[in-house]
């Protein structure tokens, strides 16, 4: 009896390999993927089917079915506004910004005024005044939220909205904020504010989504103003962690029509996450010296296209003089790398910047694999020298720039949900010039010499690890 119940075990397995093989066949990222999964699968099921199904599913399928749920309940709101918005749609012909507002499935809007916001205490003391300032409602979530000081204080100006009758609502991701206390929780909802995590594995037929991640980072208040960027809640984002020392980063304000498309993010998410529908408001705020026209892009596995790693190759190929793009997680695609190769040897000035200290071991190692085809083509890489390099900005000639949560590695491209806003305004992109020319002082320039003298070892190590970057 025993030896046919471990046979009949051995055979469901194998079986369920099978299944599985022809699953990442149809539906694998890349494919590198689908051969590496389709050989462990039918080779050695017993340790390959459980990693395939936290690790190899390529959508978020919960998600996009509970999106067209949704979306059905949030046209309806938002076709009762509809009038109200079009005064501030702005008609282009120009077939760059088209493809960006097909991507993003949100218009370009204008009205809107955009502050850069520099490191972390400008953003915190701005996230912090938006916070105070509310009236109605607050929509807040971050990738990770750690119970420290700088936490503290946020949960301090939650608490105190949501004691003057502020509507307050909070989304965190549970694996980035793994190390989150209940006690934490417990006291924001003791106070009223209404606490959630993402819950990315809900319900039993996504129990092992556990790869995929919602990253971005949004506060929006009173739907009139709206913060974004790369900044997290944590005191080593004031570069107060001895371990990274200084923290390079950068958020972005928006006032005017674009903070509704950070609005709509987050509706989608909490919806998702809790199954409740908020009632918020939809009639744009204008800002009366706004004049910058905004696009606002959020990115996730439950989209239709790939959107993430899309619109950072249509931003390359749309730049003509100048692209300057900053990640600290840098392993694109071949897709991503192939432009920004042709864009250097059309000519355009092709600056990565990295960090020079490594966060993920695996990810900085990766880049190793590739960097010295990129140099050779003419890319020229920057390693950020005072600290840690964390913000992601792409600078696209003297014609407009974004600033969001999106890495160019292929986790931010298909696994995590992110968000971006694309300014196309060229008094931002000089900002946004000014900004970066300060930070690429502070760099030092990556030659192929230094690329080629690494010892094989390192060569081999580096290899291997970019091998790995599907699922990194």
């Amino acid at each position: 009896m025993t030896s046919w119940l471990l046979g009949l075990a051995i055979f469901l397995i194998h079986l369920g390999g099978a299944i599985s093989a022809v699953m990442a066949l149809m539906s694998s990222r890349t494919s590198q993927g689908a051969i590496a999964w389709i050989i462990s699968l039918v080779t050695f099921p017993y340790f390959a089917l459980p990693a395939y199904w936290v690790f190899g599913r390529p959508r978020f399928y919960g998600y996009v079915t509970a999106r067209g749920q949704r979306d059905t309940l949030l046209r309806q709101v938002l076709q009762r506004y509809r009038d109200r918005f079009d005064s501030y749609l702005v008609p282009t012909i120009d077939p760059d910004v088209q493809a960006v507002e097909k991507l993003a499935m949100m218009p370009l809007t204008g009205a809107n005024r955009t502050e850069l916001l520099v490191d972390g205490d400008a953003t915190f003391a701005s996230l912090f005044a938006g916070i105070e300032s509310a009236r109605s409602y607050i929509l807040i979530q971050f990738f990770i939220v750690r119970d420290d000081d700088l936490g503290r204080r946020l949960h301090d100006h939650l608490v105190r909205a949501a004691r003057r009758q502020v509507r307050v609502y909070f989304l965190y991701d549970e694996i980035g904020s793994r190390q989150l206390n209940e006690g934490f929780i417990r006291d924001l909802r003791a106070a009223g504010v209404k606490v959630s995590a993402f819950h990315s594995s809900r319900g039993l037929r996504h129990r092992f989504q556990l790869n995929f991640r919602n990253h971005r980072k949004i506060l929006v208040v009173d739907g009139k103003a709206g913060w974004l960027g790369g900044l997290n809640v944590g005191v080593e984002y004031l570069g107060q962690d001895p371990r990274h020392g200084h923290w390079r980063d950068t958020h972005l304000k928006l006032v005017g029509p674009s903070a509704l498309g950070l609005q709509e993010a987050f509706w989608e998410d909490w919806h998702w996450a809790t199954g409740a529908m908020l009632t918020l408001s939809w009639s744009p705020q204008v800002e009366p010296e706004g004049d910058r026209k905004v696009v606002i892009v959020p990115s996730g596995p439950a989209d239709p296209q790939e959107t993430a790693s899309l619109l950072v190759q249509h931003l390359i190929h749309s730049a003509h003089r100048r692209l300057w793009v900053t990640s600290p997680y840098f392993v694109p695609d071949e897709g991503v790398q192939d432009a920004l190769r042709l864009a250097a040897m059309r000519g355009v000035d092709v600056r990565i910047m990295m960090p020079e200290r490594p966060d993920h071991l695996l990810v900085f190692l990766s880049a190793f694999a590739f960097l010295p085809d990129m140099v050779k083509a003419g890319v020229k890489v920057y390693r950020y020298q005072p600290g840690f390099l964390h913000q992601k900005v792409i600078l696209i000639d003297d014609e407009a720039a974004s600033v969001g949560t999106v890495n160019l590695d292929n986790r931010s491209f298909r696994l995590n949900f992110e968000i971006t806003a694309l300014v196309a305004d060229s008094g931002f992109a000089a900002e946004v010039a000014q900004m970066l020319e300060a930070d690429f002082a502070g760099c030092r320039e990556v030659g192929l010499e230094e690329l080629r003298s690494r010892p094989m070892w390192r060569k081999l190590v580096s290899r291997a690890a970019y091998l790995l970057s599907p699922i990194q």
